[in-house]
């Protein structure tokens, strides 16, 4: 796994569009999907535009649907679902660049989230810093652009915040404002990039930021659906 450290971009290569245990690109159901989304696009732009908005609002941003376990971080398992969070949906994203051969990596800052609700806070042991958001980087035209998933547009505008765009050539990160001009979301500290999603990293975190006992056995935790607030 090839760490890319920060205020720097990987370096094209072969790593980058290899399948992984994480990003599994190479799983004929995912390789389906993916192939279906890009059909009849132009090139490489066109088909990373078309990936971003299919895994932005096909899965429902749910902050509840965290886990510990690695094999929810599997693209193919995420692809079976309906929900997932920035860094699931960051590595969905990631594989399904790579099966239609689009270069991807994985990128992790750390994020205040201004707007974040009392419960969400409250389940987070009392922080609105999210460590680790997760986002994907995809090579295009000659160079790396971000494109961060997170928010589907059904959220966004429930909670009047302006979703995240992205036209292939310039970032696409989450905003710093919402529409009525309140600070929503501030990158804090950014970690670099990775040619895989570094779980064990990204678990130690977790465990060291969040009473992660709580999101054990979950079976009736909240979910974001159209009476819930998804934090």
């Amino acid at each position: 796994m090839i760490h890319t450290p920060p205020g720097r971009y990987p370096s094209p290569g072969p790593e980058y569009l290899r399948a992984t245990g994480f990003f599994d690109c190479d799983t004929p159901a995912l390789r389906a999907a993916a192939g279906r989304v890009v059909a009849g696009a132009a090139d490489d732009v066109a088909r990373a535009v078309r990936l971003f908005y299919w895994i932005r609002d096909g899965w429902r941003y749910d902050p509840f649907s965290i886990t510990l376990d690695p094999a929810d971080y599997v693209a193919s398992r995420v692809l079976a679902r309906d929900r997932g969070y920035c860094i699931t949906k960051a590595v969905l994203m990631c594989a399904a660049a790579r099966a239609v051969g689009i270069p991807s990596a994985i990128g992790f800052s750390n994020v205040a989230n201004h707007l974040t609700s009392e419960r969400l806070r409250r389940w987070m042991g009392g922080s609105e810093v999210f460590v680790d958001h997760g986002y994907s980087l995809l090579y295009l035209a000659g160079r790396w652009v971000k494109a961060a998933t997170a928010f589907n547009l059904e959220l966004c505008e429930r909670f009047d915040v302006t979703p995240t765009e992205f036209d292939g050539h310039s970032d696409a990160i989450l905003q710093e404002f919402d529409r009525r001009r309140r600070r929503h979301m501030e990158y804090l500290v950014d970690h670099g990039s990775w040619s895989d999603l570094p779980f064990e990293r990204i678990a130690g975190d977790m465990r060291a930021a969040y009473p992660v006992e709580v999101w054990r056995g979950r079976a009736d935790s909240p979910r974001f659906g159209p009476d819930r607030d998804p934090g």
